[in-house]
């Protein structure tokens, strides 16, 4: 946006965690916040009383506001589709948090609005944003690292560990048919692709529940641990999946997912191993990566003013002061109000790449179902 443009006006619909993430976000990006809808009139306007803005009384009046050009969609996901397709009808840009629907068909409905609108929607697959993730998919495209001989890593998380953890996601209704997966494993196929420049075209898999019943959760988005009583009901989502991968080039690849790996908070690991190097990216020590050699190992450490142009644009402070996920989160939201502007920011996840990985969550589903190699 250049200085004295008008800013775009966003709405942001859903008041939880990640809607204060993508307020906060787009804020940051120059965007003015027109209002919000939450999951009750009385929590928007509790919501719209914090933030100072207006609180929408329905989704169609949020359609109807003439200063709305952006909607942030961080709702339940079965609300994505209608809330995603609607916005789009009526002219507004969405970022919409992932998956794109509850199913495939969804997904492809919503891709498809987003192809023939000519606007702007984006997912947020965030991790591709920071500075160091940047440098390995520079690096690999300058040919560094050679042929893949192997794509190995994991996504682990412990919030639903507690067997009285609970909330719509373990609702299929409300979360899809597929929870740690199509919630976190979706981020680590996204990212390992993107970064590797290689496409999953075939998968083995294998589910399992490790807490058989939890709380109802009704409308609530998570009930921690206290939330003894009440009506508990069977789990029909998985708390973790074991894979087995193949590229369209033949390379293997293998990705442990849980959402009940105790003491792990956000932990997602790749290692990437070529016949040139390897190199190793955890998000939860996104500061350094391991780059891997058969003669000697190097630990990079981010840095402004170093590395590929994209590392660059990316690092906003020197090494020692730690960037993490608020800030990849702020660089998406910034690309995706660039792109509104008619810029085409690089590695910006679009509903294209939604698509894809609903394409994925829906073939890992399959094969997790027939024991058997399954085509994405």
């Amino acid at each position: 946006m250049s200085p004295g443009e008008p800013r775009r006006g966003a709405a942001i619909v859903g008041a939880g965690m990640i809607g204060e993430v993508h307020r906060r976000s787009a804020m940051l990006a120059g965007a003015e916040i027109v209002g919000v809808l939450a999951s009750t009139p009385q929590r928007s306007l509790e919501k719209a009383g914090e933030w100072n803005v207006l609180a929408f009384a329905t989704f169609e009046e949020v359609l109807a506001d003439d200063r709305v050009d952006v909607v942030h969609i961080c709702t339940p996901n079965a609300t994505h589709a209608p809330f995603a397709e609607a916005a789009l009808a009526a002219g507004k840009h969405v970022i919409c948090e992932k998956p794109l629907g509850i199913s495939l068909d969804e997904a492809e409905r919503m891709a498809a609005a987003a192809a023939s609108s000519g606007l702007v929607a984006t997912v947020p697959f965030v991790y591709r944003y920071h500075p160091l993730v940047r440098e390995i998919r520079a690096r690999r495209q300058a040919g560094e690292f050679g042929d893949w001989h192997l794509l190995h890593g994991s996504y682990l998380q412990d919030w639903m560990l507690d067997p009285n953890a609970s909330g719509w996601r373990v609702d299929p209704e409300q979360g899809g048919v597929s929870r740690a997966f199509a919630d976190i494993g979706s981020h680590w196929c996204d990212l390992v692709q993107w970064v590797s420049g290689e496409t999953f075209t075939d998968v083995f898999a294998e589910f399992s529940i490790a807490v058989p019943t939890r709380p109802a959760a009704g409308g609530a988005s998570f009930s921690g641990p206290g939330a003894e009583g009440g009506e508990r009901v069977e789990v029909r989502t998985e708390d973790t999946a074991a894979l087995l991968l193949r590229t369209g080039t033949g390379v293997l690849a293998t990705a442990t997912i849980s959402q009940v790996a105790a003491g792990r908070k956000n932990r997602l690991w790749f290692e990437l191993d070529g016949s040139g190097g390897s190199a190793v990216f955890d998000q939860e020590n996104p500061e350094q990566v391991w780059l891997g050699g058969s003669g000697e190992n190097r630990v990079l450490v981010r840095d402004i003013g170093t590395g590929s142009a994209e590392h660059r644009r990316l690092s906003r402070l020197p090494a020692g002061h730690a960037q993490g996920y608020a800030d990849c989160f702020d660089a998406f939201v910034a690309d995706t109000y660039a792109a509104i502007d008619g810029g085409d920011p690089e590695g910006l996840p679009t509903f294209t790449d939604g698509l894809r990985s609903a394409r994925l969550v829906d073939a890992v589903v399959r094969a997790s179902g027939n024991s058997s190699w399954t085509k994405v």
